[in-house]
């Protein structure tokens, strides 16, 4: 995997829609962002990709970003009333995907230009980033879970 995880240097070879494998809990649903523990998660020193989102009736992507310490930027976003505030809409979730630091602004420029989220970062690559399409939590959501009984539905996103 040159994409993802520990692989190989080499640049990847995209010629689809990779799927970056998003994080769950054990019990196969997305944790809820608020009450998250992310170092007993074991994401001090690890980077990746994260969404986050609002469940509710009409869930909506809230914010997505990159890191090199996940465990850090959630106890920092958690703090963030600009994020915080959208918790009264059905509760916030998150997931994250392990992308290696060399591919995560292509990834990240593909995911907020077709998520479109609510709260808007500042640190999203320019227009001269290559995107880099992978499948978001939605579609294996949708194709893995199937049910709205278990977890709220992650957010149709916005065109």
């Amino acid at each position: 995997m040159a994409l993802f995880g520990l692989g190989s240097k080499k640049d990847p070879q995209i010629s689809s829609v990779q799927d970056p494998g998003w994080v769950r809990s054990p019990g196969g649903r997305f944790h809820r962002f608020i009450v998250l523990d992310a170092e007993k998660e074991g994401l001090s020193g690890i980077g990746g990709i994260y969404a986050i989102w609002h469940g509710g009736v009409r869930p909506e992507w809230v914010y997505i970003g990159k890191s090199n310490d996940l465990a850090a930027t959630f106890q920092e976003l958690a703090g963030n009333g600009d994020i915080r505030n959208y918790n009264v809409r059905g509760g916030l979730f998150v997931s994250w995907a392990l992308i290696r630091e060399e591919f995560r602004n292509g990834v990240l420029y593909f995911l907020n230009d077709s998520m479109k989220p609510l709260v808007p970062n500042p640190d999203i690559p320019g227009k001269g980033v290559t995107p880099i399409p992978v499948i978001g939590p939605l579609t294996e959501y949708k194709e893995i879970v199937g049910s709205a009984e278990k977890d709220p539905a992650p957010p149709t996103p916005r065109v």
